[in-house]
Formats: structure tokens, sequence, C-alpha cells
């Protein structure tokens, strides 16, 4: 082989690799987004005698766990918040653009909100960065 047609033969060995890793790249991502688009909102949850329903929130570091919540409108919601991975993006958290409110480790922080008569409610880090949200389905 001449070496015109081995160094050919080398950039066409080259684009095959950065192809492969590109498309394995876009398949780890489209399976993520996909993953997180068909968990369905939670609608469970310990509801008290006057009417409230408690909903456990765990804080992690990707998130929060549910990060939806699916509530009827005005319904009157404790959401509890547990912050079980040591995360600084998730020491705090806003309620509906609210005052931050810290989240120690392992302790429950409780919440109380009511859900709007329409759309949802959002609940954030102290950064801004994590987020849910309280959607209002009939």
């Amino acid at each position: 082989m001449t070496p015109a047609a081995v160094g050919g033969t080398l950039r066409a060995m080259k684009f095959a690799v950065v192809a492969l890793a590109l498309c394995a790249v876009v398949a780890c991502k489209k399976a993520e987004s996909t993953k997180k688009n068909t968990a369905a909102p939670v609608t469970a949850g310990t509801v008290a005698p006057d009417g409230t329903r408690a909903i456990p929130v765990a804080v992690k570091k990707v998130g929060y766990e549910p990060d939806a919540i699916t509530a009827k409108p005005g319904e009157k919601l404790k959401l509890v918040f547990t912050r079980i991975e040591d995360t600084e993006c998730g020491a705090q958290v806003k309620v509906d653009g609210g005052k931050a409110v810290d989240l120690p480790m392992n302790q429950p922080v409780e919440i109380s909100v009511t859900a709007p008569a329409s759309g949802k409610l959002t609940f954030v880090c102290g950064m801004d960065m994590m987020q849910g949200a309280i959607i209002v389905g009939s």
C-alpha cells in the first residue's frame, strides 16, 4: 500500500470511530429523556382527617423524587421534603417562587400549599437548577 492509501484508510477509520461515538452519545441522551418523560405524576399520599394530602419528596443529587405531583384544583397538600443525599444544590427549596427553606440532611421539612385552580405550581432548589411541579388535573 502506498502512503497516500494508508493515510486515506486511517482517516476513514477515524471518521467511523467518531461517528459511532456520536451515535452512542445521542442514543444515551434519547434514552434518558424518554425515561424521564414516561414517569407518571404522583397521585398517592397520606390523607389527613382534614383532607390535606401529605406527599413525601426525596431530594437527591439528580433532583426531586417525585418531580411531578398531580393534584385536584384547590387541593390542600403538605409536601414533605427530605434531603437524603448530600448535595449543595438541594440544601434549600423554594415553592412557587417563595422564600428559600433550608433542608437539613435526613430531616423531613413540611411545606403546606394549596393547588391552584388550574395549571401548575413549581418547586425549585435554592440554585434554581432542580425543579418539580404540582400539576393540576381533574
